[in-house]
């Protein structure tokens, strides 16, 4: 945008009290631009006697004109940048042919019908399909592509009932978490009169019977603040089929309990509901059930009469249930175990006395199990990459399923009383091959293998372990071009997350192959906060001990640096959501250790998070600015509030979107305003703000491709990187992309 443009809108009143802030030549790109610098306000909080300045709380309001001023204008002048790119289009290129491959979800079998999802190659949804047996012709079933022109209306959650003959779903506009839900006749693919509207955070579970579903909702927000306002007060519905949602089922609520989520879902055998409790991302949680045989009743008259009973009432450790036999149920759970295990509990005689212990924890970190075809599947961690062990529902080890390497697998579902079942297995270099697995004889067959146009060959994965500022001992995964040269020249990406328990295992990104494919590393390490060692990894990043995390990246980044790979100059940060706080804790804490920053959607202001949405749930993680030893913790590493006037700050794309109800914008919306304000030196700082898009879930392909090639074109400018489309080969023929 230009000056006089930014002085026009000013004079309107559109955007008050602009000035523009000159920022020099981008060092390596010869660019020279202005951007906006936004007007300060007065706003100053006060938290246990300390005085804390907000000068730009008005960007909390995304939709005022001032804000929709500063938006168009800072995204003006980031495209003016990116324009002048030259190899950004030949990225976008790139990514886009490789992107155009068929891709499918695991199949789920109902009723003798398979569904399953698939995208061609560039749809911006999935679409989902179901066939007759796995070698019919599948058809269409929902096309989630025709419900919006842009491609940002997502299917976002699907339960089919148990002969296959409806399907409920859910779907999400522009990003956002709410949902609204419909029901489909399989067999016609139309549409029932049903909708169920303000639900989030929820899926459906339908009663044996085919005649309702139960699902959580919240109650419907102010229209004006629908993106913002706090989530609290979630309730558990049952809906009968052909009623509108005002007639609906309170199932339970705990109007005490505001902050309670409810998830209600039927056993196999259709006779329990169980309710799992949880509050915010708290990974301990309590588990309720109603007995949906109580009386001699109706199903109906179960669900209204029938007791909740109270099984595990105490938020003291984590518990999944897996499966039932009659009143027998498989729990997984941390209960004296940190890195979690397998037991029974039998609902005549629940007390833990009387809990039997199937599967003892072990050396490596249980993360899910299931039982299919009375066999009980166990996927471990094992530094950071899954292993599966098959046990009798006794606990007997039945030996493990062979998987193709070093990866991610998952999958594993299906009843007590099913002959097969899937998984999927990929790596940094496997965009993800679908197993069918023989229970019985224990033998894996392709059922379905992408078809990418690329060579795995040419890649190679290790794994290293580094030493921390305190000594702790941190994986990583680094991934390159086979052949690389340790010159401490190479660009690289250092990519993490660290949070809520959440495990980084390989995984697989056709961006991330265009940047290896540019001569780029790719680097994860497994920080603190994450769940790849159990609890006490998650703990060791949590509340008063999340500076661990940003130390455990800070020496990942110095492992690079002293081991050849990179230099500073060189080396680029990238994480999203809590990752995004951690890449702008990093480069706020060390400035001088990088060349460039790619927080997206991060959580920036650590103490107003909890203001917003749901928010208030992350206090599990992060602490709350409430209690004063927390709030001295959030303070001390709040990326927002640790921006130092005149330091030089690395070159920096933040990337938002303006229907982020996850993590609002305004966390990277004031990050961006205070960290032009405060810069100095001729590295860029921008923000990329993308419209009608959320947190990410359900994000159209279109807009996915652009912005990862952004991100990409961003990092050549800035790390002062040659792209020669002609040497790498992008300009030749190629095979044409199908299903192997």
């Amino acid at each position: 945008m230009s000056k006089s443009r930014l002085l026009v809108l000013a004079s309107a009143g559109l955007l008050p009290a602009v000035l523009l802030l000159p920022l020099g030549g981008c060092a390596g790109t010869g660019h020279h631009f202005d951007y906006p610098k936004a007007h300060k306000g007065n706003v100053v909080d006060v938290y246990h006697g300390v005085e804390v300045a907000d000068p730009y709380r008005w960007l909390e309001n995304p939709d005022s004109p001032e804000s929709q001023a500063w938006i168009k204008a800072e995204n003006q002048v980031t495209f003016d940048f990116l324009n002048s790119i030259d190899a950004r289009s030949a990225i976008r290129e790139r990514i886009t042919e490789l992107w155009d491959y068929e891709k499918r979800g695991m199949p789920k079998e109902e009723g003798g019908r398979f569904f399953y999802s698939k995208n061609d190659g560039l749809q911006n949804q999935s679409v989902l399909y179901v066939a007759d047996s796995l070698n019919a012709a599948p058809r269409v079933l929902l096309d989630p592509n025709k419900l919006s022109d842009d491609g940002t209306v997502a299917l976002s959650g699907t339960a089919v009932n148990d002969n296959g003959q409806l399907l409920a779903y859910g779907v999400s506009s522009g990003g956002s978490d709410w949902e609204e839900w419909h029901v489909r006749d399989v067999n016609s693919a139309r549409d029932l009169s049903d909708v169920i509207k303000w639900v989030k955070f929820s899926g459906a579970s339908w009663t044996k019977d085919g005649k309702g579903f139960f699902y959580s909702r919240y109650d419907a927000p102010d229209p004006s603040k629908e993106l913002q306002e706090a989530n609290y007060y979630q309730k558990l519905y049952y809906h009968v089929l052909g009623t509108p949602q005002s007639d609906d089922i309170l199932v339970y609520h705990r109007p005490d309990q505001k902050e309670w989520g409810f998830g209600g879902g039927v056993t196999d055998d259709g006779r329990y509901l169980v309710i799992n409790v949880w509050k915010g991302t708290d990974r301990r949680n309590l588990v309720f059930y109603k007995d949906l045989q109580f009386s001699a009743g109706s199903t109906l008259d179960n669900i209204r009469n029938a007791p909740v009973v109270e099984l595990i009432n105490e938020f003291e450790a984590a518990y999944s249930p897996i499966a039932n036999r009659g009143t027998t149920f498989w729990i997984r759970t941390d209960k004296d175990a940190p890195r979690s295990r397998i037991i029974s509990i039998d609902l005549s005689n629940p007390s833990p006395a009387n809990w039997k212990e199937i599967v003892p924890q072990n050396e490596d970190v249980l993360e899910g199990a299931n039982i299919v075809g009375g066999k009980l599947f166990a996927t471990y961690m094992k530094d950071a990459h899954n292993v599966i062990r098959v046990f009798t529902p006794e606990g007997r080890s039945l030996g493990e399923v062979e998987l193709p390497g070093l990866g991610s697998a998952g999958g594993f579902g299906g009843k007590w009383d099913e002959k097969e079942t899937f998984y999927a297995f990929s790596s940094f270099s496997d965009p993800g091959t679908i197993f069918r697995y023989d229970v019985n004889s224990g033998d894996s067959s392709i059922w379905f293998r992408p078809r990418v146009d690329f060579d795995p060959d040419r890649y190679v994965t290790r794994q290293i372990f580094y030493q921390s500022k305190d000594g702790t001992r941190v994986p990583m995964f680094i991934t390159h071009k086979k052949g690389l040269e340790l010159n401490g020249n190479n660009p690289t990406i250092l990519y993490g997350y660290g949070g809520f328990d959440i495990s980084l295992t390989p995984f697989f990104r056709v961006n991330n192959l265009v940047w290896m494919e540019m001569g780029g590393v790719f680097a994860v390490p497994n920080l603190r906060g994450g769940g790849e060692y159990g609890k006490e990894w998650h703990e060791a990043g949590m509340k008063l001990k999340k500076q661990n995390v940003f130390d455990d990246f800070i020496a990942a980044a110095e492992w690079l640096i002293d081991n050849g790979y990179t230099r500073p100059a060189k080396l680029a940060i990238s994480g999203a959501s809590n990752g995004g706080l951690l890449v702008g804790a990093a480069m706020t804490q060390r400035p001088d250790l990088f060349g460039a920053a790619l927080p997206a959607v991060g959580v920036m202001d650590m103490l107003r998070f909890e203001q917003f949405t749901i928010g208030w749930a992350w206090t599990s993680d992060y602490g709350s600015v409430k209690n004063e030893d927390e709030f001295k913790a959030l303070y001390a590493y709040s990326p927002l509030q640790n921006i130092k006037r005149g330091t030089r700050y690395p070159a920096t794309l933040i990337t938002t979107a303006d229907h982020d109800d996850r993590v609002v914008p305004a966390h990277s919306f004031k990050f961006a305003a205070t960290l032009q304000e405060a810069h100095r030196g001729d590295n860029p700082v921008l923000i990329r703000i993308e419209t009608r898009a959320g947190h990410g879930a359900g994000k159209p392909t279109s807009k996915r491709i652009e912005e990862a090639a952004d991100q990409l074109a961003f990092l050549t400018a800035v790390l002062r990187m040659d792209v020669d489309p002609a040497a790498l080969g992008w300009n030749q023929p190629r095979v044409a992309n199908a299903a192997r």
